[in-house]
């Protein structure tokens, strides 16, 4: 009789325990998360973070309070080097030691050749170093970065401000995202940018599949194929993912290196240059540097707006922007046919067409243009997934793979990524 009275005491203590738990979880505070999410961006870089309990993804604002920042450097001195949008005011006027686009080149080799044909696409120095990788020319005596040095200061930078927002001393690991057609070398090369930042990466997930997982299409059980569609800065790339049990299985990816908002701006500053009969010549590069602001901001002002006033003085239209870029949206959709021509011919997607896509993502800040949009539901007969604002979608995905590897309840399982054989479509400009 004692004993089963001192199994009923335990048994009774247990569930008082559980319960004052439950209680007492609703008023302690929630444990602080453990890991971060980073998207190292070819043209802009995110950071997030997931909450537990409450299940909320905060994307902490990088710099002059928006969600993400420019992937730009630039150095001034050796002690003097800014980073985001301080250094993208610089581009102009200190353009032969203000550094972007470094994504691009990390733990990739190139010949001598194939970097004389690239170097005319910027206006700071490109250098081969002796084992055939890619370094920066920073100052007027030789001194050279590597892409991995530029990763890691701005990364550190994402580092700083979470570790600020959440008053801790150090954040020590994270969830990294990367291009879906990166090899092992070029993984191994974005993971170093974020060991020389001091942070160690517990797993990279593919931008695709990040996005995937913000919109919780890994959780549907009547979802087979998304199509993630991601138009940034500079580059347009477009990944066909079979996704079944939680598993994510890329089946074709397709995109354009050299297709993005930059070509849009472009185009934009030489139309309105010669409707205000500008010369860049002669131009002051802080004005040039001005317009260029302007045009990014009428470009976003589009997306809501019929109409832009540049200066004061001179009025775009939407319709005229469109115009103006008529081709650039044209080359959007060619990655696309692209893709359907691959898997048409591939008997393992039993000749998947356009109708048969489930859900469709859309990643990169480009894809808020109407335009884009509207040729995108024109080629699927069918909306885009729009909720989650397009710049932050893979970050909102890396920061849920960052809670779930941290234990942040209510979270518990995450997707895994099946690698293949796929190789990139690669459509050249």
């Amino acid at each position: 009789m004692g004993s089963e009275t001192a199994c009923s005491l335990i048994g009774g203590g247990l569930i008082v325990l559980l319960i004052a738990g439950y209680f007492g979880q609703q008023f302690l505070p929630p444990p602080k998360p453990k890991i971060i999410g980073l998207d190292l961006g070819t043209t802009y870089s995110c950071v997030g973070i997931y909450h537990a309990i409450s299940g909320v993804i905060e994307v902490i604002p990088a710099q002059r309070n928006r969600s993400c920042m420019p992937s730009i450097v630039s150095f001034l001195s050796d002690t003097d080097i800014r980073i985001g949008y301080d250094a993208n005011d610089l581009i102009e006027t200190n353009s032969k030691y203000t550094i972007y686009d470094t994504k691009r080149f990390i733990g990739k080799k190139y010949t001598k050749e194939n970097l004389d044909k690239i170097q005319k696409n910027y206006p700071f120095e490109l250098v081969l170093n002796s084992d055939g990788y890619v370094e920066f020319v920073i100052s007027s005596n030789g001194t050279t970065v590597s892409a991995q040095k530029i990763g890691s200061i701005i990364l550190r930078h994402l580092k700083t401000l979470v570790e600020q927002r959440l008053n801790i001393k150090k954040m020590y690991e994270c969830v990294l995202s990367v291009p879906a057609e990166f090899d092992k070398e070029q993984i191994d090369a974005t993971v170093l940018a974020a060991e020389l930042a001091q942070l160690s990466v517990r797993r990279t997930i593919s931008e695709p599949t990040a996005a995937a997982l913000a919109y919780g299409l890994h959780k549907k059980s009547n979802i087979q194929y998304i199509l993630v569609i991601d138009i940034g800065g500079g580059t347009t790339d477009i990944s066909l993912l079979h996704v079944q049990g939680g598993m994510f299985k890329a089946q074709a990816m397709a995109g354009n290196n050299r297709l993005g908002g930059q070509d849009f701006n472009q185009n934009t500053v030489n139309f309105v240059m010669n409707e205000m009969n500008l010369n860049k010549a002669t131009l002051d590069p802080n004005v040039l540097q001005h317009l260029r602001t302007e045009i990014e901001r009428c470009k976003l002002e589009f997306s809501s707006q019929t109409s832009c006033l540049i200066n004061s003085s001179f009025t775009l239209s939407r319709e005229t922007f469109e115009t103006i870029n008529k081709n650039l949206f044209k080359k959007i959709v060619e990655p696309l046919d692209r893709i359907f021509e691959y898997v048409g011919e591939d008997s393992e997607n039993n000749g998947l067409k356009p109708k048969d896509i489930d859900e469709i993502v859309l990643v990169g800040g480009s894809t808020r243009m109407l335009k884009i949009r509207q040729l995108i539901e024109e080629y699927f007969n069918k909306k885009p997934n729009t909720n989650i604002d397009p710049d932050v979608a893979v970050t909102y995905g890396v920061a849920i793979q960052a809670g779930i590897l941290g234990g942040m309840w209510p979270l518990s399982v995450g997707v895994i990524e099946v690698k293949t054989a796929v190789e990139k479509i690669h459509i050249e400009p």
